[in-house]
């Protein structure tokens, strides 16, 4: 027949295993609340390299547009000089009609 003290190593062991279970769901609690964390830290860290790249991709867009269309194949032809001769002659004065002294009908 078992005795008292069988019957504390008994309850003993298993407040052990108890207080074992406990420590392991708290670690494990722990890993969890480090990684959600880290997660966090790595989201914004993603989202902040993301912006930049999009900003410096759209600033060299606009640059290599500026340039081809300033400086190179898309700039515009010269057009020519103009001469010192006007193209179209410079209206003369014309003397207004003086009414003659006639009777109409």
């Amino acid at each position: 027949m078992p005795g008292r003290a069988e019957e504390v190593d008994v309850a003993a062991r298993g407040k052990d295993r108890q207080a074992r279970e406990q420590r392991e769901r708290a670690r494990a609690y722990q890993a969890r609340l480090e990684l959600h964390e880290r997660q966090g830290r790595r989201r914004t860290r993603d989202n902040l390299i993301g912006l930049v790249v999009g900003l410096v991709l759209i600033a060299g867009a606009v640059g290599a547009q500026t340039v081809y269309f300033v400086a190179g194949p898309g700039a515009p032809d010269p057009a020519p000089s103009s001469t010192d001769t006007p193209a179209t002659p410079a209206p003369t004065e014309v003397p207004a009609p003086v009414p003659s002294e006639s009777t109409t009908p």
